[in-house]
């Protein structure tokens, strides 16, 4: 008679919920054990259908395990953890022995940090091992349903709301025998309060024979101290031995069986709580760190010796009921020694709610002494009662801050947030989150950061974290009990000293891509700022980046300088460091920052397109998320295990496999070569010259504006420049026979450099009349128009739209393409500038190909060259300047004096471009274009050119 096997397995998956998996039979191999057993375990092995049975004799001399009641005997639990560079790869292994007389459950069960990402799982039951594979969701769970029909043990998933952090395997085996666990994860070590906190859970539950945390910390920067606290108890004083080198560190922990007991005649363990690891990194340079190694760099950034910039905080403290009590008498607690913190500089004010909603001031007030005392007395008289209006709360909490500073109350250096604690969903006023989120996005505008404290198990915590992330700021889950008040002052001493705003990393972007986020709205002291990417190490040997901030005192501008191979003799003499670490370092960013733009999408294609990014990114990296599922097999693979994730029911989450729209374009196709470029956000950075690289020929405007005419029967790049208003609208294209339609505005710098107002496209408009549609480009927004009905994506986005054929593909922060059909495609390209430089302005560039199919009645400064003209270039001869030679030039009936120079193309380089040679006409193409520049100004953004 076959015995019964279980299984029950719950992952915590960054932003997800935990869930349980269960095994209906048992595998062949484990029910054909053997008989015959030496202290408890089978001592032999025998071939089941022609299969060697593997013994796991490797495990040795197992007598004098301690017991419970269950016989169940633990003969090892150890944790291995190596951290290099902040990745922290963590083992968790136990092996068990179950030495009673009847069949019984073996649980192993141990807690992951929240926000680990789980990578592998074996399991070993009497020498058959089972092992671990990443699978897009649909297709594990097919795998198990035909596991399944077959008749063969396979598992299905339930949702376990209760437990959030816990990976659980419960397995019901027979007498003797022996079972090993091994649970692997990774995930990047936190900075924060100036050091970085590694925690392991350690609840073994039992006595272990033998128990080990081997922890190694490899660290290229330096260490500048490892401190280990005593956060298991008195109990272990004196265990813990710490080696600390120059940039290595070895922890280790290892209680004997006696050591372990909770008293000398116990027989269970004391050994249950968090192992944590503290330390921090030597920093000399105030550009940050770069790690260069294996394609990948990692850039490490927490500047220190910095004045704060003041800031202006609103705490909006919920009063409701449910507060009532110890978690209400904490937050009191807290908040009188959070404002006993503010410093002088600082403005603040208190809001606190229920279903009414109060101010302390109406407005924001200094913090002085007196203002301080005061605001702690009204803290002090504060009764819980009534519901919970949340959503009028925040509004009111942003209005003041929009009062603020639209009266110019507040510092231009300060730095401005809101800091909500609430311990509940809304119950009044407005309850639908969604909504809630939408008014508190569109009233602080980007402007503030908003800073959520869950308290408790009511509280909708992913509802926090959307509102928080969507506005710059991040949420935390506190408990309600004793430790309330503590871990309030810890999260506030997170954001009480911003340092830094305006934060942009910059590289080159002819070296560098896949760049992780690059643009911080704040940075606070004790933290760090963390970007990756990959490197092109085989065709460069030093990488360079430029970070620009905002301090309190000045704008800064910090660079960085490393040769790309400065770490590989240091790791390859390494034994302990990860080779990989900075591959899977990139990896765990780009898919937290992947799940958190999906959390605040604003469209439903966008959250598509996202979500399909995830899902490969978790299948290439072999990675639970929360669009993938772990299948568990045996080396036959015909047992098999499905660890799946449920969908949330608070959330809705999507299944795996999605799409953009039924037969919509991946990524890359429907997207010319040509127009193929880095997506790497860049801005302001000092001028320096880039190597040449070669571009493909292709008409264009950029810069102030310089137009570049590629006329391929010739094989010749003609430029000219146009110098008109800020205001005035150039048409570039018009081709009434194809419905086509493109213009461009014009804007002005800040102010005259040299006597005279440079002007750059700030504005493309596309109409394309034969579908009705209409695309307006600016420097913040990408906008599609059909009738009544349109859409809009900002720079910040990265997604897809398509409308009756039309393709329109945002990259992030870098150029929009635009696509019909395969005739035409155009680009334009976002350059962004410091925001603070006292001249330039954001501005756009646009590139046409000349392989698109306009008529030959296409009219414009750029549509007219459909019909390349005869241009005849002799009498070469030499200039005002050596390199600038001139020349004349017939074309149109026109002789011209043209002049040889470089003009920009930035399609592989939207800093520095790449230089492209060109004959100039000068006075505004006079000559060159037919008519006169002026004969190309158009009334509106989608007016076609009037007939000659």
């Amino acid at each position: 008679m076959k015995r019964p096997i279980y299984f029950m397995i719950v992952f915590l998956i960054s932003e997800v919920g935990s869930f349980d998996l269960v095994i209906d039979g048992i595998p062949d191999e484990v029910e054909n054990l053997i008989d015959t057993e030496i202290d408890g375990f089978p001592s032999s092995s025998r071939t089941r259908n022609g299969r060697y049975q593997r013994s796991t004799s490797d495990w040795g001399y197992v007598g004098d395990l301690v017991e419970d009641d269950d016989k169940i005997g633990l003969y090892s639990y150890k944790v291995q953890s190596t951290i290099t560079s902040r990745l922290a790869n963590t083992m968790i292994q136990a092996k068990m022995v179950n030495n009673a007389k009847r069949p019984q459950h073996i649980v192993f069960d141990v807690q992951v940090p929240k926000g680990a990402f789980i990578d592998n799982f074996t399991m070993d039951v009497n020498g058959i091992t089972f092992t671990s594979s990443i699978r897009e969701k649909s297709e594990a769970r097919r795998m198990y349903s035909q596991a399944k029909a077959k008749g063969k043990a396979a598992g299905i998933v339930r949702s376990n709301a209760l437990d959030m952090e816990n990976f659980k395997t419960e397995v019901n085996v027979p007498p003797g025998t022996r079972i090993q666990f091994e649970l692997h994860y990774q995930e990047m070590i936190r900075r924060k309060l100036s050091s970085y906190e590694h925690v392991i859970s350690l609840k073994p539950g039992r006595l272990a024979k033998h128990m080990e945390v081997d922890v190694r910390i490899i660290e290229p920067q330096g260490i500048r101290y490892v401190h280990v606290p005593n956060s298991l108890g008195d109990h272990f004083n004196g265990i813990t031995t710490i080696s600390k080198g120059e940039k290595k560190a070895h922890i280790s922990f290892k209680p004997t069986m006696a050591q372990q007991r909770k008293c000398p005649t116990c027989s269970s363990t004391a050994v249950d709580g968090n192992f944590v690891v503290q330390y921090d990194v030597n920093r000399e340079s105030t550009g940050g760190e770069l790690e260069i190694f294996n394609g990948y760099f990692i850039h490490f950034f927490a500047p220190e010796n910095l004045d704060p910039l003041p800031k202006n905080i609103l705490f909006v403290i919920d009063v409701s009921g449910s507060m009532w009590g110890l978690k209400m008498k904490q937050t009191i607690e807290a908040m009188k020694a959070i404002l006993s913190e503010l410093r002088a500089a600082d403005q603040f004010s208190l809001i606190d709610f229920n279903h009414n909603v109060r101010c302390w001031r109406d407005n924001l007030v200094s913090a002085t002494p007196a203002q301080v005392e005061d605001a702690k007395k009204y803290i002090q008289t504060i009764h819980p009662n009534g519901g919970t209006n949340i959503n009028e709360a925040l509004l009111r909490a942003t209005f003041i801050l929009n009062e603020a500073q639209n009266l110019g109350m507040l510092d231009p250096n300060s730095v401005s947030m809101i800091v909500l604690v609430s311990d509940g969903d809304p119950t009044v006023g407005e309850l639908k989150l969604t909504t809630i989120q939408k008014n508190v996005k569109q009233s602080i505008k980007d402007e503030f950061s908003l800073f959520c404290l869950g308290i408790g198990f009511d509280v909708d915590y992913d509802f926090l974290q959307r509102i928080a992330t969507d506005n710059r700021g991040m949420a935390q889950r506190i408990f309600g009990n004793q430790e309330t008040s503590a871990q309030m002052k810890r999260f506030y001493n997170q954001v009480s000293t911003p340092l830094l705003k305006k934060i942009q990393f910059n590289y080159p972007q002819e070296s560098v891509s896949d760049v992780t986020q690059s643009s911080f709205h704040n940075y606070f002291g004790g933290s760090e700022i963390v970007v990756a990417g990959k490197v092109d190490t085989a065709n460069l040997q030093h990488l360079e980046s430029v970070v620009t901030a905002t301090a309190a005192n000045a704008e800064l501008v910090m660079e960085t300088l490393r040769d790309v191979e400065e770490l590989d003799g240091f790791m390859k003499k390494d034994k302990y460091a990860d080779p990989e670490f900075t591959r899977k370092l990139w990896a765990y960013l780009t898919v937290n920052q992947m799940l958190a733009e999906r959390n605040t999408a604003p469209t439903a294609a966008l959250k598509r397109n996202i979500t399909k990014s995830i899902l490969q990114m978790s299948l290439d990296h072999h990675i639970v998320t929360p669009f993938t599922s772990m299948l568990i097999e045996n080396s036959e693979k015909d047992e098999i295990m499905l660890a799946d994730q449920p969908k949330d029911p608070r959330r809705g989450c999507c299944s795996g496999t999605l799409g953009l729209t039924p037969n919509a374009p991946d990524n890359n196709k429907g997207i010319p070569p040509w127009a193929n470029v880095s997506a790497v956000p860049v801005s302001f950075m000092p001028e320096q010259r880039s190597p040449p690289v070669s571009a493909v020929s292709i008409n264009r405007v950029d810069n102030d504006p310089h137009f570049i005419i590629y006329l391929p029967k010739s094989q010749r790049n003609i430029c000219f420049n146009i110098n008109s208003d800020p205001g005035h609208i150039l048409n570039l294209v018009s081709d009434p026979s194809t419905g086509v339609v493109v213009n461009g505005q014009l804007i002005g710098a800040k102010k005259e450099e040299n006597k005279k107002l440079n002007t750059y496209f700030g504005k493309f408009g596309f109409y394309f009349k034969n579908k009705g549609l209409k695309v307006e480009i600016d420097t913040e927004t990408i906008t599609l128009k059909d009738g009544s009905y349109s859409i809009m994506l900002s720079w910040s986005d990265t997604g897809h739209i398509i409308r009756k054929q039309l393709l329109i593909s945002v990259k992030k922060e870098s150029n929009v393409t635009i696509r019909v059909g395969e005739e035409m495609s155009f680009m334009v390209l976002l350059h962004r500038v410091w925001k603070n430089h006292p001249i330039n302005v954001d501005f756009l560039g646009i590139y046409i190909p000349p392989e698109n199919q306009f008529s030959p009645e296409a009219q414009g400064l750029i549509g007219q060259f459909t019909s390349e003209p005869e241009v005849y270039i002799y009498n070469q001869r030499p200039g005002q300047t050596p390199e600038k030679p001139q020349a004349t030039m017939e074309v149109k009936g026109n002789k011209l004096t043209v002049t040889r120079g470089l003009q920009k193309d930035y399609r592989t380089n939207r800093v520095f471009g790449t230089d492209v040679q060109c004959w100039f006409v000068h006075n505004s193409g006079k000559g060159f274009i037919d008519g006169h520049y002026k004969d190309y100004l158009v009334p509106h953004l989608y007016s076609f050119l009037k007939e000659p």
